[in-house]
């Protein structure tokens, strides 16, 4: 994820954890004991296994209705008046990390929705044929591509919903395995996310554990490039043994053939995205100066109409539709059900309404769960059992990230409720920031894109389910669902073993008396 922050308020991470999940607020008792404050997150993340994994069921919505009923049923047990628990779910979803991870979302789809519209797929085919990138080398071309995007805008929610719109349906044309080339989607913003110097969870991870963002980037570095080496040779080697999909008859040649390069125009676009990112803008401002450029070249080329990009379909009966109707972009219509507003902006924010909520009652359950207790038995336990010496202080280090990471799925929200924890096992240790906080981002970067319930697997699956109604020859069963993708996200597994390895080894471990972080920098 993230957040360019400048001095808006509420922009500050440090706050934004001060706020949500600091010990200024009620408590919530449950029959059972704190551990059943966790119970609304454990009844989603069952639900979403048998969903997802057991009945192949990709829906946002049922996800939604799972988390609905675990904290329905989480309600059952708490000890005395439900007023607390009940306005605990407001508070949660009030965070403002949620609402950055949304508004990330939103503004990445109208984004992609118009590259998309404006013939950017075309492009990349053309180019891709013509350079000889073939199926067997696209997705590892994809995993460099979408690694080196992520870190220029440092959101990779953003990055994923981009790539998955642009990226993926080409390849998919051109022969490249549908969940390898997903998996190196999600892998190259595993990368960008954890290495950007603007992302919200570099800058989380330096301001919980007192260093400065430049050195954590640098101090970083080592760990990231390791797994992305590894990864990417991973990708190159299964691109020779997992095929793509059949498309009808030669419609791939003809596909292919009847390509165009004038789509690519729009990497000027993206390098706008990119360029206001890296200059320190906010990355809504980022986003939507590369939203301006793209409608630009898209009507000054002729890619898209104005009713292309926004139109309105007004019925025959409409009070003042008639008089208008020179309008570009409104149309009188007979039919009732054509009645509506269309166009690229609506449909590439449209996409996102359900996850959007499914995000924010997501937080509202790891609320529930910080309030409760549960989060707090779980680290005291880590804390005083496993943390016993160096290695396995790092190790429980890892261990308590990663699992916290896979409960709170949205990353910036479990590094902001885990980070304090982290700093107290770390500095028991005298270890060095930069050390607790590449720990500390390398779990929270790897484990938001890798589980079917995760923040990043549902908003590249999100997009991808647009898809269908967006091209003729691109059919459901085409779509991947986010069970099969887990084992293929190359990058996130890697970088947890890096970690791992390092603490076992000692590589890259400083101390204190090694090196003092410099004031930290906050954005």
């Amino acid at each position: 994820m993230n957040d360019n922050s400048d001095d808006s308020p509420g922009s500050d991470p440090a706050e934004s954890f001060a706020q949500g999940t600091g010990d200024d607020g009620p408590r919530i008792t449950f029959y059972g004991g704190r551990g059943m404050s966790a119970l609304p997150i454990a009844f989603f993340i069952c639900w979403a296994i048998v969903q997802t994994a057991l009945w192949r069921i990709s829906d946002t919505g049922g996800l939604i209705v799972g988390l609905l009923i675990g904290l329905i049923v989480g309600m059952f047990f708490v000890r005395g008046s439900w007023k607390t628990y009940a306005n605990t779910i407001f508070e949660g979803m009030t965070q403002p990390v949620a609402v950055t991870a949304i508004v990330a979302w939103i503004w990445a789809g109208m984004f992609a929705e118009l590259l998309q519209d404006g013939g950017f797929v075309d492009g990349l085919v053309w180019f891709a044929d013509i350079a000889g990138i073939g199926a067997t080398l696209f997705p590892a071309a994809t995993f460099v591509l979408a690694a080196l995007f992520t870190t220029g805008i440092g959101t990779g929610y953003g990055a994923t919903i981009a790539f998955v719109t642009l990226f993926f349906p080409a390849g998919i044309l051109l022969g490249a395995n549908p969940i390898l080339l997903f998996g190196a989607i999600l892998s190259g913003a595993i990368f960008g996310d954890n290495l950007a110097p603007v992302s919200d969870t570099t800058i989380v991870s330096a301001v919980t554990q007192d260093s400065d963002i430049g050195g954590v980037v640098a101090s970083r570095f080592k760990y990231v490039i390791i797994a992305a080496i590894v990864a990417l040779a991973g990708y190159v080697v299964a691109g020779q043994f997992m095929g793509g999909l059949e498309i009808g008859g030669n419609a791939r040649q003809l596909l292919v053939a009847e390509s165009e390069p004038v789509g690519l125009i729009h990497l000027v676009s993206m390098g706008v995205v990119i360029g206001a990112a890296v200059a320190g803008r906010h990355i809504v401002e980022a986003i939507s100066w590369g939203i301006v450029f793209a409608i630009v070249f898209n009507l000054s080329l002729g890619l898209m109409d104005v009713d292309g990009i926004v139109s309105f379909n007004a019925p025959a009966d409409a009070p003042v539709a008639e008089p208008l109707e020179f309008l570009p972009i409104l149309t009188i219509v007979e039919d009732a059900d054509a009645v509506g507003v269309g166009g690229s902006l609506i449909n590439g924010a449209a996409g996102f309404f359900e996850l959007a909520i499914l995000v924010l009652l997501i937080i509202a359950a790891a609320q529930i769960m910080i309030r409760g207790g549960a989060f707090q038995a779980i680290l005291d336990w880590s804390i005083s059992h496993l943390a016993t010496n160096v290695r396995n202080a790092e190790l429980t280090m890892v261990g308590s990230a990663a699992l916290i990471n896979a409960v709170i799925t949205i990353n910036t929200a479990a590094e902001v409720a885990i980070g304090p924890y982290i700093s107290k096992i770390g500095e028991r240790f005298n270890l060095n920031g930069y050390r607790r906080a590449n720990i500390l981002d390398g779990q929270t970067a790897a484990m938001g894109y890798i589980f079917p319930w995760s923040g990043g697997v549902l908003a590249g699956y999100t997009a991808m389910q647009e898809l269908p109604g967006e091209y003729e020859w691109f059919e459901t069963g085409m779509l991947v669902t986010p069970i099969d993708v887990v084992p293929f996200v190359f990058q996130g597994w890697l970088l947890v073993a890096v970690f791992v390895v390092a603490a076992l080894t000692g590589f890259g471990r400083e101390y204190i008396i090694d090196r003092e972080s410099e004031e930290v920098a906050r954005l």
